[in-house]
C-alpha cells in the first residue's frame, strides 16, 4: 500500500510506563500514515488485521487520517484506548467519529487485541467500510406564479445487446419488435436481430419517457440482452405547456440545475452487499430557476390561438418590467418554428401607433388635428385607398386612428424623412436586437427609404416594414409603461440590448394612449368593449393572395400581440385576444 501523510494528536493523561498508551501510539503513528503492515504487527492478530486496515482504507478512498488519544485505563494485563479517528476523504469530505481500541499484555508487551471494532463500534466481523456518492440533488424550474415546469426525473434507454441474448436472440427480437412497435413502426423482428448481431457494441434502439417505460419494462426487462438503462434529465411537467421555450430554457440552465452531491459511509459484508450506514451528509439542490411565463396566461393564450387552424401566435409580456409572460402558438405554427417571436410579417395598420408617434413627436400633429380621410388619396405614384373605399372627409387624427384611415397615416409618412420612420419604430422597440436568454427574438425591421411610394405604405404598415408579434408586443408594451421595457425570461439572466435609440417622449405616451382606448370603443375592436380598459390597434396587412389579421394593445400593466397568419379581416385577431382575456382571472394584471 502507498505511504500517505497522517498526523498523530495525544491528549489525556501522561502516559504511564507500564501501561497500553505507548504501544497505542505507535500503532496510530503507523496508521496515520497508511502503514497498514506496521500498524498489525502491533496486533496480537497481524495478518487479519492487516486485511481489514487495508480494506478500511480501499473502502472509504482515504487520503490520510488523523488519530487523537483521549483517554486510556488498565488493569493488569488488559486495557483499552479511547480515540478520535478523522479520515480525510475525497473532495475535500472529511469523517471523525469516536471508538475504543482494546489492549493486551503478552509476556510483557502491549499489543492491540484485534477486532473490527477497533475500526469502528459498530464495524462487525467480515465487514468494511465503503464510500458511497449520492447523484446531487437537481432543482427544478419554475414559472412566474411558482408551479413546476420542469423537474428531475429519467428517461430510459433502451437497446438490444446481441451477445448478452445468445441463443435467444431471436425471440427476444420478436418481443422488442412487438412491443416497441407503436413507438418504432417500421421495426422488423428479422433485421432487428441481424443488424445488433453485426455490431460489437449493444445496439441503441429509442428512449422512453417514464410512462411509457412503465408500460413495458415488464414485458422487455426479463429479456435477455435487452438492455434498460435510466438517464438522469429534466422533465417537463405539462407536455402542452410553452412547450418550445420551455426546451430552449432547458438548454440554457440544465448544467446549472445539479447541487452538491451527497455521500455515505457504509459498512458492507464480504459480498459488497451495503450493512448500516455509518455516516451520512444529504447532498444540497442548487436554487431553482425561475422563468417568467405565468401559467394562467400561457394557458389562456394557448387556448385562445388553438382555437383556429390557421397558423395563429400570441405574445404577451408585463409592460413595466420586460417579463414574457406567454408565448402561444398552434400547431400549424409550431409546424414552421418559433414564429410568434421570429417570424416577420407586415404589420399592417398596428404600425399606425408608430406613424402617430412619429407624426406627433415631430409636431406635425396631434390627437385634435384636423386631417383628411378620403376613401383614396394619390401621393406619387401611388393611389392609397382605405378599406373597402370608406370616406370620413375631415376628422381629428384620433378618428382617423380608431377608424383605421390609411389615407391620413399615409400622407402623414410621405412627409417624413426617409429615416423617420425607422428611428420612430426603434424607440418602441422595433429594429434593436435583444439577445434573451432561453428564447430567439427577432423584433422587425423598418428600412430607410427615399422612396416616396415606399414610405408612403410603411406608413400604414405594408411595403417594407416587417415585425413579429414579439416586436409588435413591444410596441404596444412601449405605449403601456412610457418606454420601451427590456424583455427578459430566465429571473437573474440579463438580456443584451444590440441597437441605440432615443426614448419616447411623454407627450406623445400621453397622446397616444386615449387614441389606443378609442380604438375600442369607438373603433375597429369594438369586440374587445366590455373587456376591461384594453387600448390598441387593430391591423390587416395585404400580401399576395390574401391578408393577415392582427390586433397589438395593453390592458394595464398586460401588454399583448396577437397574429392569425392568412386570417384576414382584423376581427379574428381581436376574437382571438378576447378569449386570452376571458380566460385570465379577474383582473388580472389591470
Amino acid at each position: 500500500m502507498a505511504t500517505v501523510l497522517g498526523s498523530l494528536g495525544l491528549s489525556g493523561c501522561t502516559p504511564k510506563p507500564n501501561g497500553p498508551e505507548p504501544a497505542a501510539e505507535e500503532f496510530f503513528a503507523a496508521l496515520s500514515t497508511g502503514d497498514t503492515a506496521a500498524a498489525a504487527e502491533l496486533a496480537d492478530r497481524p495478518a487479519d488485521a492487516r486485511a481489514a486496515l487495508n480494506d478500511a482504507w480501499a473502502g472509504l478512498q482515504a487520503t490520510h487520517l488523523d488519530a487523537q488519544i483521549l483517554g486510556s485505563k488498565y488493569t493488569e494485563d488488559t486495557g483499552s484506548i479511547t480515540y478520535r479517528y478523522t479520515w480525510h476523504l475525497p473532495k475535500e469530505r472529511t469523517w471523525t467519529y469516536d471508538g475504543q481500541l482494546n489492549m493486551v499484555r503478552d509476556e510483557g508487551r502491549w499489543e492491540v487485541r484485534w477486532a473490527t471494532t477497533g475500526l469502528h463500534p459498530r464495524l462487525g466481523e467480515n465487514q468494511s467500510f465503503a464510500l458511497r456518492a449520492d447523484p446531487p440533488p437537481r432543482a427544478s424550474v419554475n414559472e412566474r406564479g411558482g408551479t413546476d415546469v420542469l423537474v428531475p426525473g429519467y428517461r430510459y434507454h433502451v437497446s438490444l445487446d446481441a451477445r448478452a441474448a445468445g441463443a435467444e436472440l431471436m425471440s427476444t427480437a420478436r418481443v422488442v419488435a412487438d412491443t416497441l412497435r407503436p413507438f418504432l413502426p417500421t421495426i422488423d423482428a428479422q433485421r432487428l436481430a441481424e443488424q445488433a448481431s453485426s455490431m460489437a457494441e449493444p445496439m441503441s434502439l429509442l428512449i422512453l419517457n417514464q410512462a411509457d417505460h412503465d408500460r413495458v419494462a415488464g414485458i422487455l426487462g426479463p429479456r435477455p440482452g435487452v438492455v434498460i438503462t435510466p438517464q438522469p434529465d429534466l422533465l417537463p411537467t405539462d407536455e402542452g405547456f410553452a412547450t418550445a421555450i420551455v426546451n430552449e430554457v432547458k438548454k440554457e440552465v440544465a448544467d446549472e440545475l445539479d447541487g452538491r452531491s451527497g455521500w455515505r459511509v457504509v459498512t458492507v459484508n464480504q459480498n459488497g452487499v451495503d450493512v448500516d450506514v455509518l455516516n451520512e451528509v444529504p447532498g444540497d439542490p442548487a436554487p431553482s430557476v425561475t422563468i417568467s411565463l405565468d401559467r394562467a396566461v400561457q394557458t389562456a393564450a394557448q387556448n385562445a390561438v388553438n382555437f383556429t387552424g390557421k397558423q395563429a401566435m400570441i405574445v404577451a409580456m408585463k409592460a413595466s418590467t420586460g417579463e414574457i409572460l406567454a408565448v402561444a402558438q398552434n400547431a400549424a405554427a409550431d409546424a414552421e418554428g418559433p414564429l410568434a417571436t421570429m417570424g416577420l410579417y407586415p404589420p399592417g395598420s398596428t404600425f399606425k401607433i408608430v406613424t402617430a408617434g412619429a407624426a406627433i413627436e415631430r409636431d406635425m400633429a396631434t390627437p385634435n388635428t384636423m386631417l383628411p380621410c378620403p376613401g383614396h388619396m394619390d401621393i406619387g405614384h401611388r393611389t392609397v385607398p382605405n378599406y373597402g373605399g370608406f370616406d370620413l372627409g375631415t376628422v381629428p387624427m384620433s378618428r382617423a386612428f380608431a377608424s383605421s384611415c390609411n389615407t391620413t397615416f399615409a400622407e402623414l409618412a410621405s412627409r417624413m424623412p426617409p429615416r423617420g420612420l425607422t428611428t420612430a419604430a426603434a424607440q418602441y422597440g422595433i429594429g434593436p436586437d435583444y439577445r434573451i436568454e432561453g428564447i430567439p427574438t427577432v423584433s422587425g425591421s423598418v428600412p430607410p427609404t427615399v422612396n416616396l411610394a415606399e414610405r408612403t405604405e410603411d406608413g400604414f404598415g405594408q411595403g417594407k416594414v416587417v415585425v413579429s408579434p414579439f416586436g409588435m408586443a413591444l410596441v404596444a408594451a412601449t405605449v403601456a409603461a412610457g418606454q420601451t421595457p427590456v424583455p427578459r425570461l430566465i429571473e437573474g439572466r440579463d438580456t443584451v440590448v444590440t441597437g441605440q435609440h432615443q426614448p419616447v417622449d411623454p407627450k406623445v405616451v400621453d397622446a397616444l394612449r386615449p387614441m389606443m382606448r378609442l380604438v375600442v370603443t369607438n373603433g375597429t375592436a369594438k369586440d374587445l368593449a366590455g373587456a376591461g380598459d384594453v387600448r390598441g390597434k387593430t391591423g390587416e396587412a395585404e400580401f399576395a393572395g390574401g391578408s393577415h389579421s392582427w390586433f397589438a394593445g395593453y390592458r394595464g400593466d398586460l401588454a399583448f400581440a396577437a397574429l392569425i397568419v392568412g386570417g384576414g379581416s382584423s376581427e379574428y385577431a381581436v376574437r382571438m385576444l378576447r378569449g386570452m382575456l376571458d380566460g385570465l382571472p379577474a383582473d388580472y394584471l389591470a
